[in-house]
């Protein structure tokens, strides 16, 4: 037979599913994977039930229901003071990655090339390859993650097409500062090309630090993609529905490209999340408390089992080096040896970089129930220091 798609075949199985897989094998506490433990709040999961008994369960708008495209709106005024039109600027998709997707086909040509910075979210480089990008790669340094700007600078080119970047950052905790964004934002306009911001954590952000959206700086509304996620937002990842801001022109050609991928998204969640950006503030708000009280304790019991541990700014993800713990094995084997023996599954970090040369770090997801985190704790202080 004719061999399949190249750029696809090139690329594993999602290291995400092949822990999930190992922890399923094992019987493990899984924290690999980045899904809360327990749902979002009763009075979406309320409407969606009315949603549906309601209907019309039927094709609705391509670019959306008017309901959600009107909350994304106005939830954007209200946390960013955003002035958006929600019939030309915003469309709702199925998912963050679908809108990534149609983003990233709408833009880019066969050529062009596109920066990202890693470590980074695994979807980001196969969907570029894929659309025939050459992608640079900027990398981020722990423990900190300080933006290298001189590294940034010689990653554009007359060829750069886009940049492609998380903030609040997977899998490093990173938040961009407004410093760093100032300077991200004068390349992209020095450089006459386009942004497109993972921004699916905005709300998941620690220690009273404030979230800045690329699109509210001076010169970057016309250039820029702000991307968000009802799945992040309210705890409820299987949901897949995703929204995205643009400029008129810009969010136009995106539809162009989203017609072809999914056309729409199902109307009956659509509805439940606009009933939750506009009624569930508190609680979507308030999550970010919660998340951090777990960060705290996570963070110092690893601390006190022999983890060197990264710090961790926001989303649902704390980075740790084992070496102290006197591991000589890759960031692979240790998440093998700690599935297998400790009955605890974490991510190897290297599976987040293009060149995985930094194999030395794993990501533990703390967005578990107390209990868990607890069970944890105790199964790796009775490996570790017995």
């Amino acid at each position: 037979m004719k061999p399949a798609n190249s750029v696809l075949a090139s690329f594993g199985t999602t290291v995400f599913e092949v822990m999930t897989r190992l922890a399923i094998e094992h019987q493990t506490i899984n924290l690999g994977q980045g899904f809360p433990d327990e749902d979002g709040p009763d009075n979406i999961k309320d409407m969606l039930d009315r949603a549906t008994r309601e209907g019309p369960n039927q094709y609705p708008p391509m670019l959306g229901i008017p309901e959600l495209r009107q909350a994304v709106a106005a939830h954007g005024k209200r946390f960013y003071g955003m002035e958006v039109d929600w019939q030309t600027q915003v469309m709702v998709t199925s998912g963050a990655t679908e809108a990534l997707a149609a983003s990233i086909l709408a833009l880019i040509e066969p050529g062009d090339e596109a920066v990202v910075f890693e470590p980074l979210y695994d979807c980001y480089v196969p969907m570029l390859r894929r659309a025939g990008a050459e992608v640079k790669f900027v990398r981020l340094q722990p423990p900190n993650w300080t933006l290298p700007r001189d590294e940034l600078a010689a990653a554009f080119s007359e060829r750069t097409k886009l940049v492609l970047m998380n903030t609040p950052m997977n899998p490093t905790g990173k938040v961009f500062d407004r410093d760093e964004l100032d300077f991200i934002a004068g390349l992209v306009q020095q450089h006459d090309t386009y942004a497109i911001c993972d921004e699916v954590y905005e709300h998941l952000i620690f220690d009273g630090v404030q979230h800045t959206p690329l699109i509210t700086l001076p010169g970057m509304a016309e250039r820029t993609i702000k991307i968000g996620s009802a799945g992040k937002t309210f705890s409820m990842t299987s949901w897949k529905v995703g929204y995205l801001t643009a400029a008129p022109e810009l969010q136009s050609r995106i539809a162009k490209a989203h017609q072809f991928l999914v056309f729409t998204t199902p109307s009956n969640l659509q509805r439940a999340v606009a009933h939750g950006l506009d009624h569930e503030q508190d609680w979507y708000t308030n999550l970010s408390v919660e998340l951090q009280a777990k960060r705290d304790m996570l963070q110092f019991a690893l601390t006190e089992i022999g983890f060197d541990v990264m710090p961790t700014g926001a989303t649902y993800f704390m980075n740790a080096d084992y070496r102290p713990l006197g591991f000589d094995g890759t960031d692979v084997d240790f998440c093998r040896h700690v599935t297998v023996e400790a009955g605890v599954t974490v991510l190897p970090v290297s599976a987040l970089y293009a060149t995985p040369d930094v194999d030395h770090l794993v990501r533990f997801c703390f967005c578990k129930k107390d209990a868990v985190l607890q069970a944890v704790v105790e199964r790796l202080q009775n490996f570790f220091q017995a």
